[in-house]
């Protein structure tokens, strides 16, 4: 058993999160309650946030529940991402995620025109 410690591997969760994630964080769960201000104040325990994009719902004026949270690096929001995914804010259990976040950072993520005559 001894022997298997001593070959063991471990990467430093900096360079783990500097290689695999991106700054900005996909959020969903979030309550109808949220703002941008509360979103930030509950994120920023975790590094500096650069900016808090909550999507909202036009025709109810409120938020769809979720949103984009940019950290001013890859550390931090890996750090906002292993401490703050599943747990509560505004009251309400928020998902962390990084796949839809790389989406939303993108220059093409806007949706195409669809048919028809420009």
């Amino acid at each position: 058993m001894l022997k298997h410690l001593l070959y063991c591997s471990y990467t430093p969760p900096s360079l783990l999160f500097s290689r695999t994630f991106s700054s900005t964080l996909f959020v969903k769960g979030i309550s109808f309650s949220s703002t941008e201000e509360t979103l930030t104040r509950a994120f920023s325990q975790y590094g500096q946030v650069l900016r808090v994009d909550l999507i909202m719902d036009k025709v109810r004026y409120r938020p769809k529940g979720f949103a984009y949270v940019t950290f001013s690096s890859d550390e931090e929001a890996g750090k906002a991402l292993l401490e703050l995914n599943g747990q509560l804010v505004d009251g309400r259990v928020v998902i962390l995620d990084t796949t839809n976040a790389s989406k939303h950072n993108r220059p093409d993520s806007k949706p195409k025109h669809a048919g028809g005559h420009s």
